[in-house]
């Protein structure tokens, strides 16, 4: 008894380590994150592309609300996965603080310099006491003097920059698709069709709608993909492969009916 009374304070503590050297609500943290919907970003030439899988919950709620790719700024974007509601938190902070970094420097904050200051507000909540940790991660990328960077944040508060990574459900299968496809050379158009093949890995029982789609680029700054072009990216992946041939299979069952009937016809004339 004493050694599971022992056990269950370790639980509960958010600024103690077990003996073995663990913060379990940290872990537990991440656990949520797990469970949460994809999102993958990737690295590109041209930019970084943000894909999120953003299917409603039920058929009566409006898929516009389900919000997973937000703008940090003109040159900065992210993606969330895990606790909607930790996401906005660190979300809002971000946005803050690249808002005051121009008004105090007059000038857009770094990828990676915005990505530290909220990894660090991030980890002071696995210390102290009265708080747990934040049940989100972030995706954050842009453009940094002309350069593509993309990092990512966990519930720890640990900030790893990625050529190409997802965050929340999944994430074994789709990294793994992420390593064996990413290239250096990738295009913006092909980052998103990477991006969007890597979460049909995991699931490819998905429609285009069901996907937010955005990207960071120089030249455009974040922009939000329209359904249009992300039906494009869907079918240049080769996701409609399947669905292509079961209907040419409905269609040599109704054929091959057809032809029965019509011989059975000419059988009862005669």
């Amino acid at each position: 008894m004493m050694g599971g009374n022992d056990q269950q304070a370790y639980d509960r503590g958010t600024s103690l380590f077990s003996p073995d050297g663990r913060i379990y609500q940290v872990e537990y943290a991440r656990e949520a994150v797990s469970r949460g919907a994809p999102s993958v970003g990737v690295r590109t030439t041209d930019g970084v592309v943000f894909v999120a899988m953003s299917r409603p919950s039920s058929s009566l709620m409006e898929a516009e609300s389900i919000e997973k790719l937000h703008k940090l700024d003109d040159h900065l974007g992210t993606a969330s996965a895990g606790h909607v509601a930790d996401a906005r938190q660190l979300i809002d902070l971000a946005r803050r603080q690249s808002q005051g970094n121009r008004l105090r420097y007059g000038e857009p904050v770094g990828v990676e310099t915005l990505t530290k200051f909220v990894t660090d507000h991030i980890q002071e909540n696995t210390q102290r006491g009265g708080t747990r940790p934040y049940g989100a991660a972030l995706l954050i990328g842009g453009i940094d003097d002309g350069e593509p960077r993309l990092f990512a944040a966990d519930p720890s508060g640990t900030p790893n920059e990625w050529k190409a990574t997802v965050i929340g459900g999944g994430r074994q299968e789709i990294q793994g698709h992420l390593e064996d496809e990413w290239r250096d050379d990738l295009t913006l158009e092909e980052g998103i069709e990477l991006a969007v093949a890597a979460l049909a890995a995991h699931d490819d029982e998905f429609e285009p709608s069901d996907l937010a789609v955005a990207t960071v680029t120089e030249a455009d700054g974040f922009r939000t993909i329209p359904v249009e072009e992300v039906v494009t990216a869907f079918e240049a992946a080769g996701l409609d492969d399947d669905e292509a041939a079961d209907d040419a299979d409905e269609d040599a069952d109704s054929e091959a009916a057809d032809d029965a009937e019509s011989n059975a016809d000419d059988v009862d004339e005669e």
